[in-house]
C-alpha cells in the first residue's frame, strides 16, 4: 500500500483485488469498520468507484445503502 499526503487529508492507495468475493469481503469489512460510504471509501483508498460499482454488480451484488454494504 502507498500513502500519498496532500495539504488537506492523507490518501492511502492501495490496488483493488482482483477476485471479486475478496474484493466484496474488504469492501463490506471496511464499511462496517466506519466508512460512511462506497464513494468515501474509494476516495480514502485512491479507487474509481464506478468501477467497484460495476465489479460487484457483476457478481450480483448492489449497494444497499440502510444497511451500507453490498448484498
Amino acid at each position: 500500500m502507498m500513502v500519498r499526503f496532500s495539504a488537506a487529508k492523507e490518501v492511502k492507495i492501495m490496488e483493488m483485488p482482483e477476485d471479486s468475493a475478496m474484493l466484496l469481503s474488504l469492501v463490506n469489512m471496511k464499511l462496517r469498520d466506519g466508512a460512511p460510504s462506497p464513494e468515501e471509501l474509494c476516495e480514502e483508498l485512491g479507487w474509481d468507484c464506478s468501477k467497484l460499482y460495476k465489479r460487484l454488480a457483476g457478481i450480483g451484488c448492489l449497494y444497499d445503502e440502510e444497511k451500507n454494504r453490498f448484498c
